[in-house]
């Protein structure tokens, strides 16, 4: 699995074999408090980078998910359907939200790395 790599809207990305996994950070998940709700975005759909796509609720507040890059959603992760916590308890993991066939790789190497999003964190 590569390396995750990290937005300014809490989202890690990991790109495997032109498919990138989305999801949003710990960071996030802990801001957010338990998460109640998520809206996934529907299989096929063409998006862009930078366009909400997703909503995920909590006890909270709500908040809309983007896309980190441009590319078609090829599957969302069901489980959070009837086990949205699932993001609080494995956020980086199983707690991922859908899966991106990228028009271009090289959006995802354009991203932060842990150490950048991490000092991009300590600036919050």
């Amino acid at each position: 699995m590569s390396e995750p790599k990290f937005t300014k809207d809490h989202e890690w990305v990991r790109l495997e074999g032109g498919i990138a996994t989305i999801g949003i950070t710990d960071h996030a998940q802990n801001a957010l408090g338990d998460v109640v709700f998520v809206d996934l975005p529907e299989i096929g759909r063409e998006v862009t980078a930078g366009e909400a796509i997703a909503v995920v609720e909590s006890v909270k507040a709500a908040s809309d998910v983007y896309a980190p890059i441009a590319g078609k959603i090829v599957e969302v992760n069901g489980v959070l359907a009837d086990n949205p916590g699932t993001i609080n308890s494995a956020p980086t993991t199983d707690g991922w939200f859908f899966r991106i066939e990228a028009a271009d790789v090289a959006e995802v190497a354009a991203l932060m790395d842990e150490g950048a999003y991490a000092a991009f964190v300590d600036t919050l």
